[in-house]
């Protein structure tokens, strides 16, 4: 085959090709599903625009808002400072909200891990499944807040009624997550560990939990990290203490917006550590995978 027909044979292949791809790319037919969908859209925006409009703004002049939030944004990140307490105390108090996270993602992946292996459908009788699974949609569908409320109800505001109440949502959150990631174990393993007679036990800790630690150990931190967040909001709003009601304290007492931007930067930094560490620990189970 000489050079011309050569680069004609690749020519005509790559031409094909295109033709291919440009039939495969084609817009799909407009359905009822995508009209929905912009209608639903169009509604929102309409709705917003309209709210926008008729909000009763009193005598907020929104230019002069924008300018004394840029202002007040500026003194909080550019100019931050600490005047109601040392920076050993920040530490001491980021600590004590890092230990709410720890605490509640602890319990919370223990009992999941037991209730997930219940909840997924290849481990388990089809009807608790879906029994575990509503029951855990609906803990997911209330608030952290409100599970904390509820429950400083019997035990009072405090880290107490934290910790329950954010274990409580932690549980429902990793159950999904975890039940999910067993259930995209190979359904040809589970069958060949029960021909060779293996039990519901040695399945579990031999087949599922092995190959799917790497998940478990993912959601996991994403978890925590979840948690540190929630219970600084926790520590303003049930009074568990922490960074959050030194942050709450700075906002609504001292009105000490250099404060809050110091505190701010505090949980900034724990917040990229966590995920730095957490990167790390994945990297190496892949690696030991």
């Amino acid at each position: 085959m000489g050079l011309q027909e050569t680069i004609k044979a690749v020519y005509d292949k790559d031409t094909d090709l295109k033709t291919t791809l440009d039939e495969r790319m084609k817009a799909k037919p407009f359905n009822k599903q995508a009209m929905a969908i912009r209608l639903t859209l169009t509604a929102l925006a309409i709705l917003t625009l309209y709210g926008f409009a008729t909000f009763d703004y009193k005598d907020i002049q929104l230019l002069d808002a924008v300018y004394s939030m840029a202002i007040t944004v500026k003194t909080m990140f550019f100019q931050p400072s600490i005047n109601h307490f040392t920076f050993g105390d920040g530490l001491k108090q980021v600590s004590i909200t890092l230990g709410l996270a720890f605490l509640t993602t602890l319990f919370g992946s223990f009992v999941a891990l037991f209730l997930s292996l219940l909840a997924a459908r290849n481990l388990s009788d089809p009807r608790l499944s879906i029994v575990i699974k509503g029951g855990v949609a609906f803990i997911r569908a209330v608030p952290t807040v409100l599970w904390v409320l509820i429950f400083a109800v019997a035990a009072g505001l405090g880290s107490v009624a934290a910790v329950i109440g954010m274990t409580f949502h932690s549980v429902s959150y990793l159950v999904k997550a975890y039940s999910e990631s067993f259930e995209e174990l190979d359904k040809g393993v589970i069958e060949a560990l029960k021909a060779s007679g293996a039990n519901w036990w040695q399945i579990v800790f031999q087949a599922v939990i092995p190959s799917s630690v790497t998940y478990l150990i993912s959601w996991t931190f994403m978890r925590f990290e979840i948690n540190f967040a929630v219970a600084v909001a926790m520590g303003a709003a049930a009074g568990a203490g922490g960074i959050g009601y030194d942050m709450f304290m700075a906002s609504s007492f001292y009105y000490d917006v250099r404060e809050i931007g110091a505190i701010t930067y505090f949980i900034l930094v724990f917040a990229i550590l966590l995920e730095i560490m957490a990167g790390r620990i994945k990297k190496k189970l892949k690696v030991h995978d």
